[in-house]
């Protein structure tokens, strides 16, 4: 049972008074603990590893957690970065969510002025080595709290790859890793500190490679059938169909491999697609003129072509019940407050923003509550739809810092980074513990969920049966 007894009676023990000392005092360890913490974010983001390739971050979290008196399983769901740690007895089972994949493509050491490293070919654009050690602090705070409280339920942290375009979180959602867990609880950087229940775009990916004939392009082009003609002539197809999808929608790619040499006419390409929409059966409609485009782009250019779909996810299924809640948590918190050298160097990031929107002070402020749509896309949203899901967003980044760019990046490796993961680990702690001593709060929650999911809900996967596309970005 969800919500047994023995529960009851545990979360009654605790009155109002010590469970806030004892908030204090796990509040005050995850400060102590924050070095380390901050050693742990700054190390994954030196090794900067990409999906799926996570080794040595993946089993640096594993170590800690260990050490910590976490039981370990690692390898899951067929994934070797995956694991599922697990600290205590009985239930609920509370769930935090940690990633650790950094991007590819983009490069940028911890300075306020734009600076790549020579030979390194990925970096932590998105703040992953943050929310996989933030995501560790709050898991090892909480079990001590479940310990010293003598509080039944288990803490559980998933270590989850390649959430930037590999799906990680699906194919454990898919194996049924998550069937047992009441709630989960997970957290991203950002530009601000919001609870706010926002949505996010289903998408599903996949790599179109078109075959062709090679010739000499000045000799024989008669004779050549040009697999980069397919590309082109594909994107383009798409470039026009932007027109004629609905108004929410995402479509963008990259062209993988188009050739060597201009004078000979290649005879393989691949373009690596994106489509997304705020609905599972959006992308869906969408991705089936995109596999009628990808055909008829080789018919016309006398080439074949054939695709792998690499990722998929499912949009965010918000739950208010838990959102409000998270909100509540992180106002106690507070925002980010920089020193003196940290302040130089969010002035010198500022500086070089185009159109930054929030002002710089912000960062030590808690935004509205809202619920809304975002049109990011994430795993945590099959996740959302296997148990009720919450997260929020701190301020590791400057305010007006985009992901996925250069000033995320070096941020992401700093101090201002590091202390937007304190704000989140101590959030994430404070929202389990209420979870664990509040049977109604999470009843209600659950409610909301079955409403939302509807009464004849069965998942469905936007990658299907695929496994895990271990090598996508070798």
């Amino acid at each position: 049972m969800r919500f047994g007894s023995l529960l009851l009676l545990a979360a009654a023990a605790i009155s109002a008074p010590a469970l806030a000392a004892d908030e204090d005092a796990i509040l005050a360890e995850i400060d102590a603990r924050a070095a380390e913490t901050s050693d742990v974010s700054r190390q994954i983001w030196e090794w900067a590893e990409v999906g799926y390739l996570e080794n040595k971050s993946s089993g640096l979290l594993q170590k800690k957690l260990k050490d910590a008196g976490f039981s370990v399983k690692a390898g899951v769901a067929d994934i070797p970065t995956a694991f599922v740690a697990e600290y205590g007895s009985g239930g609920p089972v509370i769930a935090v969510l940690a990633e650790f994949d950094a991007l590819p493509g983009i490069n940028q050491d911890a300075v306020a002025t734009r600076s790549p490293i020579k030979g390194k070919h990925a970096s932590h654009a998105c703040g992953h080595n943050l929310f996989g050690a933030g995501s560790m602090s709050a898991a090892i705070a909480i079990a001590k709290w479940l310990k010293e409280s003598g509080t039944q339920g288990r803490i559980r942290l998933y270590g989850t790859p390649a959430e930037e375009g590999g799906s990680g979180k699906v194919y454990m959602v898919r194996a049924g890793l998550f069937d047992d867990v009441d709630i989960a609880l997970h957290w991203h950087a950002a530009d601000q500190n919001s609870a706010a229940a926002r949505t996010t775009l289903a998408n599903r990916s996949a790599k179109f490679r078109f075959s062709g004939v090679s010739a000499h392009a000045a000799g024989a082009p008669e004779k050549a059938r040009s697999a980069l003609d397919g590309v082109e002539a594909f994107n383009n197809m798409i470039n026009l169909m932007r027109e004629h999808v609905p108004q929410d929608s995402r479509i963008h790619y990259v062209i993988t491999k188009g050739g060597v040499a201009p004078n000979v006419v290649p005879d393989f390409a691949e373009v690596f697609y994106y489509v997304r929409h705020p609905q599972a059966d959006g992308v869906d409609a969408i991705w089936k003129r995109v596999e009628e485009a990808a055909r008829g782009a080789a018919m016309g250019t006398g080439t074949t072509v054939e695709w792998e779909v690499i990722h998929g996810n499912n949009p965010l299924l918000v739950n208010e019940t838990l959102a409000k809640m998270m909100d509540k948590k992180l106002r106690k918190v507070g925002g980010v407050t920089y020193d003196a050298k940290e302040q130089k160097f969010a002035e010198g990031i500022y500086a070089s923003l185009d159109k930054p929107g929030l002002k710089l002070g912000s960062e030590d402020e808690i935004q509205p509550y809202s619920k809304s749509l975002g049109y990011g896309s994430t795993d945590v949203g099959d996740v959302s739809y296997a148990t009720p899901t919450v997260g929020l967003r701190t301020a590791a980044w400057v305010p007006g810092t985009s992901a996925h760019s250069w000033q995320s990046s070096a941020v992401s490796g700093m101090s201002i980074g590091h202390k937007g993961v304190q704000v989140a680990a101590k959030t994430l702690t404070l929202a389990a513990i209420e979870l664990y001593t509040n049977p109604q709060l999470r009843e209600d929650a659950r409610k909301e969920f079955e409403t939302a999911r509807g009464a004849n809900y069965k998942y469905k996967s936007l990658l299907g049966d695929r496994k895990p596309p271990l090598d996508y970005r070798k």
